[in-house]
């Protein structure tokens, strides 16, 4: 058994991106935290959209046997005029008081600012010293960001790492049905449809019916 943490800089990018996966990694006996970075900047959004948006995600997370939902307060998508040092330290608490093991965090090549300063304070709050518990990192894709980004080679999302989620993809697609907020219509990638093509086509990719693909960000055996 294992504590894995998935961070997610907006609700519903831990869905997108890596729903199969905490289903699966659930049903073997793991515990699953989801650590939900931002909320909206108020010049933005209210309080009740905000409100509404965490509900979602905690009955999907409900779908996916996820053990504990944590939600911070940095504004989204104002994380470029946030201390990232601060970012860090948050989500280095997490990691430490739940002695997280592996990690699953955004790709830093996606299109929104956001899940780069994300991805960047995850790396600083696991560096493998002080005795760290995290022994291994992913980043998974995230449709609407990750392939929308510009095609330059540093930041292309490269999959070294694919899961089976042939038996949990059913779970993925409810809980995403739980996010009303925020799905949209066919060809929008934050559809349904989008979501089956790409487990689709990740699976043809390792010869199984569905599947998530991520980097390897770090492993230590």
């Amino acid at each position: 058994m294992k504590d894995i943490l998935i961070v997610a800089p907006h609700a519903d990018d831990e869905v997108l991106g890596c729903g199969g996966l905490i289903k699966r990694k659930s049903n073997e006996g793991n515990n699953v935290i989801v650590l939900i970075v931002t909320r909206g900047t108020p010049k933005l959004y209210s309080d009740e959209r905000v409100s509404n948006v965490r509900k979602e995600a905690l009955e999907s997370h409900k779908i996916l046997g996820v053990k504990k939902t944590l939600f911070l307060e940095f504004h989204a998508p104002e994380l470029d005029i946030t201390s990232s040092a601060e970012i860090a330290r948050e989500i280095s608490k997490v990691v430490k008081e739940n002695n997280i093991r592996e990690m699953y965090i955004p790709h830093r090549g996606d299109i929104h600012s956001d899940h780069t300063i994300v991805a960047n304070a995850c790396y600083v709050a696991a560096r493998p010293v002080n005795e760290c518990s995290v022994k291994s990192i992913f980043a998974y894709e995230t449709l609407s960001e990750t392939e929308w980004a510009p095609p330059f080679g540093d930041d292309a999302f490269i999959p070294t790492h694919f899961v089976d989620i042939t038996g949990s993809f059913e779970s993925k697609l409810e809980a995403m049905k739980c996010f009303k907020s925020q799905l949209k219509e066919f060809p929008n990638p934050r559809s349904l449809e989008c979501l089956e093509s790409l487990s689709k086509f990740r699976g043809a990719t390792i010869g199984v019916k569905r599947a998530e693909a991520f980097m390897v960000i770090r492993t230590i055996i």
